[in-house]
Parts: structure tokens; C-alpha cells; sequence
């Protein structure tokens, strides 16, 4: 087989990450971004165009000759760009734009679950504020309400009284804090326990799950203060066992894939399930179409196989051929952001202490980053992801820590306690 050419969509930590994993792959010959980032700009070519603009996209790939697209971000996936792609005789990763619904409409994966009895939330739903509002009156606290559509991670608001739920409520349905994504609203019962990513690939019919990974969401240490896209993950995840992980694929991952085909939705590409260990077993908090972002860094810090290989064998429909394996140990990602996010934040601030030649088990992925001639400056509210690979949780914390001092930028901000979860269950053990 000729060397291909491969173009990624996205600008994030994640798609730096899958161009690293991808740029190994004897497979390639040429790697495209579009629009990417200064850390995509060192592996390959970065493309001035937007990920959602499908038709340049699309003119992009047919006049290049591209042999695979790769989709990083639910927003191209939901306009359907593998429709598109697909039409014109493109090979593009990622689910169609009716199998992405399980992420851009929180109702319809909510109405899913339910029906192929994969284990969730109870749950209401609303498009009138005044009768969501009665509802919340009537409620025990905590409880969690979630914007319908796309919110960039965002859309998800806990809250502890009925005060606090009646703001959020307003900010998703009134003043419209998230655009006509919050038009709905589904509200329902808070789970506690422990939260874990158990993302798999899939060609539709096979399901072949990636290591289990533990985000960490809200944007100050031990869990406090509103969410974010994601400030750090590590993986694996200690306190997921083998008996336990398989419970997860045949109870919730198969089922999903599964029950997909059968409402004619046939769901190709990454399924990430974000879910809650309660008490009573994993139950899903909600579905995403894509890799995570920050799951996705220590993943592919971990993964030996070939994804270009794997990819192809989720599109062609052979992916029970192939087998994943994986490099001994964990690794850790600590998100470096701009103080401010998740909401307002000053960018344009130069990068300090990227020159260094790094060793072989430690990446530092951009994300909200741009190059002005030769200096890389802050561009978004998630700035860089500080990976480490190590032979213990323990060292790859250290690890990546130590290797944060080294760089600097103003308003640099970061959570001091990613991994620990993991740690506490070790030293308690």
C-alpha cells in the first residue's frame, strides 16, 4: 500500500495528540491540520481553515488527494461532515451526523439510554423555563441541569439548592448563556460516586475498548467551581478493574453501539461514555461522539498499536481483525490554562520554556496556542497539556509537575491535585 496522506480537524490539545500518535505510523506519509495549532505546526502542515467549515474542508481534502480525515471536535461531526465526506468518495473517522446526535442532543441520548435500558440519571425534560422552574421547586438537591444541545462541555450546571438551580436555569433558558443549545433543558437526579471515560472505538458492530481514563472537569482543586472543557486526566484508572471494565462494555458500551444500528443510526468512529460509579453500578452521565480532550494525551502516550491501522479498521467494517496493546504503566495530563477560564481570559501572551529537548516519556500537547513568527503565544482558555509516562501514577505525577516549573507564561493557571483519586486508592489499598 502507497504512504498516505492524512488530514486532522481541530486546533486543540487533542488533535495534537492524535497527530503525534499518527505522525508513528509507517502508514503516513504527509499529515495536514486544519486549522491547528504551534504545536501542530512541528508535525505537520497547518491549514487556515476553520473546523466548521465543511465545504473548505471538503475542497481541502478532494484537491489534496487525502486518503483519511480524522475528526477531532463534535461541532464538524454534528453538521455532518461524514456525510459529506462520504458522498464524495472520502475515508473519514467519525460517526454520521444522525449517529452524533448521542452527543449534540442530551434529550435524545437520554430517551436512548432508556430505551435500550443502559444505565442513567432519572430524568426530566423541558422547553417551557416556568414549568422547569415549578419542577425545581419541587425537587431534593443536589441536581443537575444540561443544556440540550452543544456547549462545548460547558453545559452542565450542579447545584445544591433551589436558588443556585433557578440562576442556572436562567442563564441556560432565558438569557441563553450557551445560544439556542439550552432551548431544552433535561434536569435530573444528581448521582455521586467516582467519574471515569470509558471510551472505545467501534466499526458499528464490534466494540473495542481504549484504557479507562478519569477526567477532572471542574476548574479548582478537589473538584470546586464551575466546569471546563477538562483541567488534567490520567490513565489507567486504578480502582477499575478488569471484572469491572467488562461490566461497562457488555452493559453500556455494546448496548449503545448496538442499539445505535438498531434505530437505523449505524455509529462508526470513537464512543466515549462519561460515567458515575454509584453505588448501585456505572451509570452514564452522558455519551460523546468523539475522543476526549484531556483523556485523549495519556491515551496515546499509552497506545503501542497503529491508530491509523485501527481507524481504518472502524471505516472498512474489519475491526474485529485488529488488536490493541498497550505501552506498561500510566500517564498523566495536566492542563496549563489561562486564569480567568472558563469564563474571561487575556491571550496573546508569549509561551516561555517550550525550546527544551524533552525526553521520550514526556509530551507537552498545545492547545490554545499560536505562532507569531517565532514565538508561541497564549490563544485559548486550555494553553498546553503537560504528558507524562511512567512506570508508576506516582512518578508520572511527579513527573509532569516537575516538568510544569519549566514553563511559564502570564496568568498561567493549573489544578495542583490531577491523578490524586488514583494515588488515595493506591495508598489505601
Amino acid at each position: 500500500m502507497d504512504k498516505i496522506k492524512v488530514l486532522i480537524i481541530g486546533s486543540g490539545g487533542r488533535e495534537h495528540a492524535i497527530a503525534w500518535k499518527i505522525k508513528q505510523s509507517p502508514m503516513v506519509r504527509e499529515i495536514f491540520i486544519a486549522p491547528g495549532n504551534a504545536g501542530t505546526a512541528k508535525i505537520g502542515n497547518n491549514i487556515d481553515i476553520k473546523a466548521e467549515d465543511l465545504k473548505g474542508l471538503l475542497n481541502f481534502a478532494l484537491k489534496e488527494k487525502i486518503d483519511l480525515t480524522i475528526v477531532g471536535p463534535e461541532t464538524p461531526l454534528a453538521l455532518g461532515i461524514v456525510d459529506l465526506f462520504e458522498k464524495h468518495k472520502l475515508k473519514i473517522f467519525g460517526p454520521s451526523k444522525k449517529a452524533a446526535k448521542i452527543e449534540s442532543s442530551k434529550i435524545f441520548a437520554k430517551y436512548f439510554m432508556k430505551k435500550f435500558k443502559i444505565p442513567t440519571a432519572n430524568f426530566k425534560v423541558f422547553s417551557n423555563y416556568f414549568e422547569a422552574e415549578n419542577y425545581l421547586k419541587k425537587s431534593s438537591f443536589p441536581i443537575v441541569l444540561k443544556a440540550d444541545g452543544l456547549a462545548g462541555g460547558k453545559g452542565v450546571i450542579v447545584s445544591t439548592d433551589f436558588e443556585e438551580a433557578k440562576k442556572g436555569l436562567k442563564e441556560l433558558m432565558i438569557d441563553k448563556k450557551f445560544g439556542s443549545a439550552g432551548k431544552r433543558v433535561v434536569i435530573e437526579e444528581y448521582l455521586s460516586g467516582q467519574e471515569i471515560s470509558a471510551i472505545c472505538l467501534t466499526d458499528g458492530f464490534f466494540v473495542l475498548p481504549l484504557l479507562p481514563a478519569q477526567d477532572h472537569k471542574a476548574i479548582f482543586d478537589n473538584d470546586k467551581g464551575p466546569n471546563t472543557g477538562g483541567m488534567g486526566a490520567y490513565a489507567p484508572v486504578p480502582f477499575v478493574n478488569k471484572k469491572l471494565y467488562n461490566e461497562i462494555v457488555e452493559k453500556i458500551l455494546k448496548p449503545a453501539v448496538l442499539g445505535m444500528k438498531k434505530i437505523g443510526r449505524l455509529y462508526k468512529g470513537v464512543l466515549y461514555a462519561g460515567l458515575m460509579l454509584t453505588q448501585e453500578g456505572p451509570e452514564v452521565l452522558e455519551f460523546n461522539c468523539r475522543f476526549g480532550d484531556p483523556e485523549t494525551q495519556p491515551q496515546m502516550m499509552l497506545l503501542k498499536s497503529d491508530l491509523v491501522d485501527l481507524m481504518f479498521g472502524c471505516i472498512e467494517g474489519n475491526l474485529e481483525k485488529k488488536k490493541l496493546s498497550w505501552h506498561k504503566g500510566y500517564s498523566v495530563c495536566v492542563v496549563l490554562a489561562s486564569k480567568g477560564y472558563p469564563g474571561d481570559y487575556e491571550k496573546g501572551f508569549e509561551i516561555k520554556g517550550l525550546e527544551r529537548k524533552l525526553p521520550p516519556n514526556l509530551q507537552i500537547f498545545h492547545a490554545g496556542t499560536k505562532l507569531e513568527g517565532d514565538k508561541v503565544l497564549t490563544q485559548g482558555g486550555r494553553v498546553l497539556g503537560v504528558t507524562s509516562l511512567a512506570s508508576s501514577l506516582k512518578l508520572a505525577i511527579k513527573k509532569a509537575y516537575f516538568a510544569i516549573k519549566k514553563i511559564d507564561f502570564e496568568n498561567k493557571y493549573f489544578r495542583k491535585d490531577i491523578g490524586a483519586k488514583g494515588l488515595n486508592f493506591q495508598n489505601q489499598k
